[in-house]
C-alpha cells in the first residue's frame, strides 16, 4: 500500500513540475513524494526555514539564483496546476492503451538513469506490449541526429544498427523525423525479417516530449504505434501533456543516461542531438560520431563533437559493437560485458558505480561521485572493490571500466 501511494504521488508530481525542474526534484528528494505533494496541494502551508534550508543544501550547486532555490516560488509555480490533478484518471488512462507509471522505487526502474542525480526524472510514464520489466534490460544504444536527414544518414543509420541488433542490443531514440525515425524502423526492420535471432523483448524504446496518450509526430504515428507494439515508448509527463520546445530539450538527457553509447549520425551545427551527446559524455557515457563530407552542413555537427567532447568516429557497426565490449562475446549481457551474476552480487552503491564507469575513456573520481550519486568514500572504496574483482581499471589517477574478458 505505501509503495502504491508513493506510486500515486508521483504521479501527480510530474503533472504538478516540469521536467528538469531542480527544486522541485530537490523539494521531492527531502520529504519524500507524499509529503511534498501535500506541500504544493495546500495553499496555507508555507516552507518552513528548516525545510528551505535542508532543499537549498540539497541543490547545492545546482541552482545559480537565489530565486532558483526559493521555495515559495516553486510554490507559485507548481499551485497554478493544482486544480488539473487526477492522478488515478491518468493512471486508467495509461492502462487503458497498455502502459502504466514507474516511480524510483519500483523493482523495474532503470537504474541508469539515477546518474542523473537530481535531474533524474520523478517518473516515467510508459506504453508498449513488452513490460518494462524486459524493457529495460539490455544494452542500450542511443542513436540521434538530424530531423531533415539525408540518404546518405537514413542508410548509415540502417547499416550502424544491424550488427547491434544481432547481439541483443536495444535502440533509443526520440521519435522525432529524421535520424530518430529511421534508427526506430532499422530496429523494427531487423527484429521483423528475423536478422536479430537474439533479441528479447522491446527492440527499440523512444523517449517522447509529451502524453503517451496520442502520437507525435502525427506523421510518425503508424512508426510509433509499431513501437508500442513491440517495444517501449517511455514519458517524463503525464496524458494529455503538450510536447513543448522545453520538454524536448529535456528528454535528451534522459535518453543520454538510459544509454550505454550515444551515436550522433547526422546534426547540423546547433542541432539538439549535440545536447544528447554533451550530457551523455557529462555522465561518462562513451560518445560516438559519424564522420561526413566537409560540405555537409548536416555532418557539421558530428564534426565538432568530435573535436570538442572527444566523441568516437565510427564507419560501421562492428566499430560500435567494440566500444560496446561485445565483439568478442557470443551472449550479451545487460551491462555491457559483465554477467548478470557477477552485476547482482554487487551491492547497490557498487553497481551505480559499476554503472558510472565509462567503458574506453577514463573519468575522475570527482566525476563519478557525481555521476554515481555516492559520497567520495563510498566511490572510493567500491573502486577498490570493482578493481580488486577486475571490473576496474586504473591510470593516473583516472578510472574506467576493465575490458570484457
Amino acid at each position: 500500500m505505501e509503495q502504491e501511494n508513493q506510486r500515486l504521488a508521483r504521479a501527480a508530481l510530474t503533472r504538478l513540475i516540469e521536467p528538469g525542474d531542480l527544486l522541485g526534484a530537490a523539494l521531492v528528494d527531502v520529504t519524500g513524494p507524499e509529503e511534498a505533494l501535500e506541500l504544493m496541494c495546500d495553499d496555507s502551508r508555507k516552507p518552513t526555514a528548516a525545510l528551505q534550508q535542508s532543499v537549498s543544501d540539497r541543490l547545492g550547486d545546482a541552482a545559480t539564483t537565489r530565486r532558483e532555490v526559493r521555495l515559495e516560488t516553486g510554490f507559485q509555480r507548481w499551485r497554478t496546476r493544482v486544480p488539473d490533478l487526477a492522478p488515478q484518471r491518468d493512471l486508467d488512462t495509461l492502462r487503458r492503451v497498455g502502459g502504466g507509471f514507474l516511480g524510483p522505487e519500483d523493482p523495474d526502474w532503470p537504474e541508469a538513469v539515477n546518474g542523473l542525480d537530481l535531474a533524474r526524472p520523478l517518473g516515467l510514464w510508459w506504453r508498449g506490449q513488452v513490460s518494462p520489466a524486459v524493457g529495460l534490460a539490455r544494452p542500450r544504444v542511443a542513436v540521434v541526429g538530424s530531423r531533415d536527414a539525408s540518404e546518405y544518414g537514413i542508410r548509415a543509420t540502417h547499416e550502424l544498427i544491424a550488427p547491434l541488433m544481432e547481439r541483443d542490443c536495444q535502440i533509443v531514440s526520440g521519435g522525432a523525423y529524421g535520424i530518430d525515425a529511421a534508427a526506430h524502423r532499422a530496429a523494427l526492420g531487423a527484429t521483423a525479417r528475423g536478422e536479430a535471432p537474439g533479441v528479447r523483448g522491446a527492440p527499440t524504446i523512444a523517449m517522447m516530449a509529451g502524453g503517451l496518450d496520442r502520437f507525435y509526430p502525427a506523421g510518425n504515428e503508424s512508426l510509433l504505434r509499431e513501437v508500442a507494439r513491440t517495444g517501449l515508448l517511455l514519458s517524463e509527463v503525464p496524458p494529455g501533456s503538450s510536447p513543448t520546445r522545453w520538454r524536448f530539450l529535456q528528454r535528451n538527457r534522459v535518453i543520454a543516461a538510459l544509454s550505454t553509447l550515444t551515436v550522433v549520425v547526422e546534426a547540423r551545427w546547433r542541432s539538439g542531438a549535440l545536447a544528447t551527446a554533451r550530457r551523455a559524455a557529462e555522465l561518462g557515457r562513451t560518445v560516438a560520431a559519424v564522420p561526413g563530407s566537409i560540405f555537409s552542413a548536416n555532418s557539421a555537427g558530428c564534426h565538432r563533437l568530435m573535436h570538442e567532447v572527444g566523441a568516437l568516429p565510427v564507419v560501421s557497426g562492428g566499430d560500435l559493437l567494440e566500444l560496446l565490449s561485445l565483439e568478442h562475446s557470443h551472449v550479451s549481457t545487460p551491462h555491457g560485458g559483465m554477467s548478470g551474476r557477477q552485476y547482482d552480487d554487487l551491492d547497490v552503491p557498487d553497481r551505480l558505480l559499476f554503472d558510472a564507469l565509462p567503458l574506453r575513456q577514463l573519468t575522475t573520481v570527482d566525476q563519478l561521485c557525481r555521476v554515481a550519486g555516492l559520497s567520495l568514500g563510498a566511490v572510493l572504496s567500491g573502486l577498490s572493490r570493482l578493481r580488486a574483482c577486475g571490473l576496474a581499471t586504473e591510470a593516473d589517477g583516472q578510472w574506467r571500466r576493465s575490458a570484457a574478458k
